[in-house]
């Protein structure tokens, strides 16, 4: 069974950092793809940045750049989205997933205030 466990979010202030966590469990790691998404209030589930089992990253989108990072520690099956000079708008439950089916975390939550 794929279980995948976020953690690291929080509440914090406009320009502070988060780094998030991600430990799977029950699946080759090292074979899939790894990805975070975020879901802010209202609004639809969005693909934040992913990267490969190769270590390559993808997708990151252009608002995000030069503030978040993602990486991934095949050895302990875990990855992670460091976050920089967060904003009010980076305020989101954050999910990470597996692959590109249907294995996904519960998420956490990151509140960014202004």
């Amino acid at each position: 069974q794929v279980q995948l466990v976020e953690s690291g979010g929080g509440k914090v202030q406009l320009g502070e950092s988060l780094t998030l966590s991600c430990t799977a469990s029950g699946l080759t790691f090292r074979s899939y793809d790894m990805s975070w998404y975020r879901q802010a209030p209202g609004k639809e589930r969005e693909l934040v940045a992913a990267i490969t089992s190769r270590y390559e990253t993808r997708d990151l989108a252009d608002s995000l750049k030069g503030r978040f990072t993602i990486s991934r520690d095949n050895a302990n099956a875990l990855i992670f989205l460091n976050m920089n000079n967060l904003k009010p708008e980076d305020t989101a439950v954050y999910y990470c997933r597996a692959g590109w089916a249907d294995w996904w975390g519960r998420g956490v939550r990151v509140t960014v205030s202004s």
